[in-house]
């Protein structure tokens, strides 16, 4: 197991599946025991379990500034 995944409110992610508009890219507004996530596609703003939505993480598109 590698862990906590490092996610903070403006990194900008891709999933391995697409959002049903078609975007696997997202924007994370906010992270902690809950991920809340903007889609880049269409603006839809959802809330995973933080470990549900780090095993769909497939790459860092941006990571915001510390």
């Amino acid at each position: 197991m590698s862990g906590i995944l490092k996610l903070s409110a403006g990194d900008q992610v891709r999933l391995k599946k697409p959002h049903p508009c078609g975007s696997h890219d997202w924007e994370v507004l906010r992270a902690g025991a809950d991920v809340k996530a903007k889609c880049l596609g269409c603006g839809r703003i959802v809330a995973h379990p933080r470990v549900r939505f780090e095993r769909r993480v497939r790459a860092f598109l941006h990571r915001a500034e510390p």
